[in-house]
């Protein structure tokens, strides 16, 4: 197997959530370009069709469509329309949240962290994981980030939670699963000004905040969404046939 075969998916269906910009789009786009038919999703419409487009200049045939990932029967109606062999579960954030003191965050603002960036990806690795059992086969990569790992920059309980949550699932379902020959495997990305939430984060951080992310970081950068795809093409790639349970931080070195 050479390496190009290896980062070769096509005849591979994926399916990335999340993917109007940023991580998902990245990734959608580094699978597209290397042959997979992929399905994207996401409850932003005009953004999520910028995807598909480019999906589709990349070479790839692409099905978009606006789906509430934690709308359980719209996700398992989006997710059983194909056959699907590779499940990267990237929809989350803090949907616009900003940090404050334990005392003053409602239930619902707790919950609605949780529901998106955990309970979303157990819906869509239920509603995959027949069809991979079936096949024998199969690779399911979460999104969750550094702040699952240590604290978050953002300040968000939340946050923190349902992203070390996320990869108590990954370990627990690599378990599960790994007799039927199917993968789980975890990205755990630093800081990346990817979306508008980062985005907003970083200018709030001003210069001497700034300065001391970038001082925190071996590298001294700053890394992009294509850094994440990377690392997401690697685990659903054949050099990652025998590694499941993990998590890569993609953070530029702590």
């Amino acid at each position: 197997m050479t390496n190009a075969d290896a980062f070769d998916f096509t005849g591979r269906t994926v399916l990335v959530t999340g993917a109007a910009h940023g991580f998902g789009r990245a990734i959608a786009v580094a699978f597209a370009a290397r042959g997979a038919r992929v399905r994207i999703c996401d409850l932003l419409s005009d953004e999520i069709e910028q995807t598909r487009a480019l999906c589709q200049l990349a070479g790839a045939a692409c099905d978009a469509a606006v789906v509430d990932v934690t709308d359980r029967d719209a996700a398992f109606a989006f997710a059983q329309g194909a056959p699907i062999d590779v499940l990267i579960n990237n929809a989350g954030g803090v949907l616009g949240q900003v940090g404050q003191p334990l005392e003053y965050v409602t239930p619902a603002q707790w919950q609605a962290i949780f529901d998106v960036n955990v309970g979303a990806a157990f819906t869509f690795a239920q509603a995959v994981a027949p069809g991979m059992k079936e096949r024998r086969t199969g690779r399911i990569v979460n999104i969750s980030s550094g702040a699952g790992l240590g604290i978050s920059l953002t300040g968000i309980q939340a946050y923190a939670s349902a992203k070390a949550a996320q990869i108590g699932l990954t370990r627990q379902l690599a378990h599960e699963l790994g007799p039927f020959g199917i993968t789980v495997n975890n990205i755990a990305p630093g800081f990346v000004r990817s979306n508008p939430n980062s985005e907003r984060q970083w200018q709030a951080f001003g210069a001497a905040g700034q300065r001391e992310v970038l001082d925190g970081i071996a590298l001294r950068r700053l890394g992009s969404p294509e850094d994440i795809a990377h690392a997401v093409l690697f685990f659903a790639s054949d050099f990652a046939a025998w590694v499941t349970g993990q998590v890569l931080a993609v953070d530029g070195g702590k």
